[in-house]
This record gives structure tokens, sequence and C-alpha cells, in this order.
């Protein structure tokens, strides 16, 4: 997510340099377009389409999708827009790496890529974060659930995160005028840089403000699931011992579809923390001095190969939105029959 790096730009020892590992990685880029474009797109058409998604966990999950949707759009085809403008010519490197100019136009391409993909990875984070949140009220407190989370406080919750996440993701360049943004010949994507080849300096140190706020959010994402998992296992064993209370009791327990509805949550806190932890640990690396061109470009890619995992972990572990997922597909299906 956090994109940076203090070392020079085209001399890249990735093992990225031959023609043939050139194409195997544009391949591999495309089909992650593809996966992010198809897997969120069929996320959005479920929570926004069908009425019984339209709850403040459906809303959550559909900003998700659009924050991992954007890094589909704009991001990744950014990438492979580069590359391939690289395998045509090696000469074009300096243009696309020149955080000054691009190809003599004063505006970079990379100061609009850069803070969308800070932006989004921020979004994603802090929506896990709130759907969190949202499922440990219905654990916890399921007889305050209706009451509190409303879809009128989740949708200002979520334009407040798209809006926080945005204003930090720009703030390097705002509070630093010696941070910039441009395209990275390691890590084959935009990142936060000094400019005109400055030595580094206090101000490079703001860029610890990322994971340090990332890893906030995910720690105590962690420590509520926690939380809503131990209790949802004290609540399996009280159904145990006092099954002939079940019916007196049951007001105040959470339902089965909460207790789903969380499991899933912690899947997919998992699944961000192990995918961004890696870009986080480059992070730092960098603010002290480490250059790990090799290791930037796997850091930024498994972080962004998490924009299409979404997909699978709700098709996995939510049979309603597997079995809508279905029907979404075989209506398609059925109309393109029909147009043949």
């Amino acid at each position: 997510m956090m994109l940076l790096d203090g070392s020079a730009q085209t001399n890249c020892t990735i093992c990225c340099c031959t023609s043939l590992n050139k194409i195997l990685m544009i391949v591999f880029m495309i089909v992650l377009i593809i996966a992010i474009l198809f897997g969120n797109s069929v996320i959005l058409a479920i929570f926004l389409g069908t009425k019984h998604f339209h709850t403040p966990q459906g809303y959550l999950k559909a900003s998700l999708a659009v924050a991992d949707l954007a890094v589909g759009i704009f991001v990744v085809p950014f990438s492979v827009y580069a590359e391939i403008s690289f395998m045509i010519s090696d000469s074009l490197i300096a243009d696309w790496t020149n955080n000054n100019k691009w190809f003599g136009s004063v505006f970079h391409p990379c100061n609009l890529i850069g803070p969308i993909f800070a932006g989004c990875t921020l979004v994603s984070i802090t929506t896990i974060f709130l759907l969190t949140i949202e499922r440990s009220i219905a654990i916890l407190k399921p007889l305050h659930k209706e009451s509190f989370i409303t879809r009128k406080r989740t949708t200002i919750l979520i334009a407040i995160s798209w809006l926080a996440s945005f204003f930090l993701a720009v703030s390097p360049m705002i509070f630093s005028k010696n941070i910039v943004l441009e395209y990275n010949a390691c890590s084959r994507m935009c990142n936060y840089a000094l400019g005109d080849n400055q030595p580094p300096t206090s101000s490079w140190h703001i860029l610890l403000l990322f994971p340090t706020f990332d890893f906030t959010l995910l720690g105590g994402t962690v420590v509520i699931n926690i939380l809503s998992l131990t209790t949802i296992r004290q609540h399996s064993k009280r159904r145990k011992f006092l099954a002939e209370t079940e019916n007196e009791c049951s007001n105040t327990r959470p339902t089965f579809s909460d207790i789903k509805a969380a499991k899933t949550i912690g899947t997919l806190t998992l699944a961000f923390t192990a995918s961004f932890t890696p870009i986080a640990v480059f992070v730092v690396g960098n603010v002290i001095g480490n250059e790990w061109c090799n290791f930037s470009f796997f850091a930024f890619w498994i972080l962004t190969t998490n924009s299409c995992w979404n997909v699978i972990i709700y098709s996995v572990r939510d049979q309603k939105f597997r079995h809508r997922a279905q029907q979404l597909l075989i209506a398609h299906d059925r109309t393109n029959e029909h147009k043949r």
C-alpha cells in the first residue's frame, strides 16, 4: 500500500529483466485486472442489487468492493501500460521515472495513481475495522444491534473513512515539499520518493505514519475479533448445558447469521493482515535506509492481489452470498443464450 522508494529508480535488480519474465509479469497483471474487476463487480451486483443485502454490513462490504475495484480500474492497468512502454523502448524509463515531468508534461500520472492506491488501501483497512465493530456489537450486544447500527450512521462512517483515507494518502506531499510521487522500476508501481535525488531527511519519516495507522487499526481489529469469537465460543458451550432454556434466552444471544458473519470478517481480517505485513516491513526498512528492490516488487503485488480475495472469502464462508452469486451467473448465461 504505502508506496515509497528512496533508492535509484532505474538500477533495478529484480529478476524481471529478461523479455520472457517481463511478458509473464504483464500477463500476471492482466489476469489480476480481470479477477479484480469480475470479483468486485459480482460483489457490488449482489450487495447493491439485492434488497436482502441492503444492511449496514452490506453497505460496508460494497464500500470495500468499490475500493478494490478502483485498484483494478486505475492502478494495475497503469502498471501494465508502463511495462508495455518499457518493452517497446528502454529509453522511455527516464520519462516514466522522472518525478518533475512526464514526456515533457508538468503533470505526472503518478500524482493521481499513487494517492488512489494508497487511499483505497487505507479505505480497505478502515472498512474492515468498521465491519469488525459492526459484527462485535451484533455478537456482544445483540439487543442493541438494530438501534445502534443503522444504515444512516453506516453511510456517514463510510463517507468519513473515504475522506480521511485520501487525506492521509496525500498528506506526505502536503506536509513535506521533499516527498513526491514517481513510477518505480523495482515495485512496478507509483511510489513515494524524495524529489530531485535529495538525501533522506526527517521529513522522510512522515511515511512511518502509514504503517503506524494501519497496524493500529489492524491490531484493534484483531483484538475485537478475538473478543467476538471468544463470546461465540462461550455461547456455544452454554447451549450444550442450557438447551432447555434456549427459547427463553434466544433474544439475548447472537443469531446464527451474526455468528457466521463474524467468522467471515475474522477470515477477511487475517487475509488482509497477511497481505499488508510485507509492505509495512518494506516501508519501515526503506525509511531507515534499506533499498530492497526485489522485496518491494513482491510486497506491493502481494498487497494488490488482496483486491480479488474478498469474493473468494464470501463465496466460501457466506452461503447466502454464494447462492445469490450462482443465481446471477445462471441468469447471465440464460440471457446470453436467448440473444444467440
